[in-house]
């Protein structure tokens, strides 16, 4: 029986090396993770439009709706505030965190067409609604469509009259 060379075995460096790219980026995301609960948070936005509005859903659970500021300037929507960490429970007593803490911030760039004095705000069940109204021009408009027959009728004669 032969030995089998290097290059009779294709699979084996890329077996290695492939288990070395696999162990760089599960050392990368480990550490990625332990050091996610450290970054700044921002809650999770939902936008839509309806025919009258854009709506604007935030979640901000266990966050005081009191220590909310929101406020348009130069056509930019600004939320933030703050969640802050339960101070009831012993720290040594968390098995886990999770959840981050701390201030917030989110900004939004608004269309000309929102009634930028008229937004309201609604907190309930830890979300906060934004309610930002179109103005009239910016609301869509239906255009009926009428079918000319005076106009196809002339055009349709002149050319039967040209032959």
């Amino acid at each position: 029986m032969r030995g089998m060379n290097r290059l009779e075995q294709p699979s084996r460096g890329a077996t290695t090396l492939q288990d070395q790219i696999n162990r760089m980026f599960s050392e990368g995301v480990g550490h990625a993770g332990e050091e996610s609960n450290l970054t700044p948070w921002a809650p999770a936005v939902d936008i839509y439009e309806t025919e009258n509005e854009l709506v604007i859903k935030a979640d901000l659970p266990d966050v005081n709706p009191q220590n909310l500021d929101i406020r348009v300037e130069n056509n930019i929507l600004t939320i933030r505030g703050e969640r802050k960490f339960e101070s009831k429970v012993n720290e040594d007593n968390y098995l886990r965190i999770e959840r981050a803490y701390g201030s917030f911030s989110r900004s939004f760039s608004l269309a000309n067409s929102v009634k930028t004095d008229d937004i309201k705000a609604d907190y309930q069940n830890g979300v906060l609604t934004l309610s930002l109204p179109k103005r009239e021009e910016a609301k869509p408009k239906q255009i009926k469509v009428t079918v000319g027959t005076h106009a196809v009728g002339t055009h349709v004669m002149a050319a039967a009259g040209a032959r």
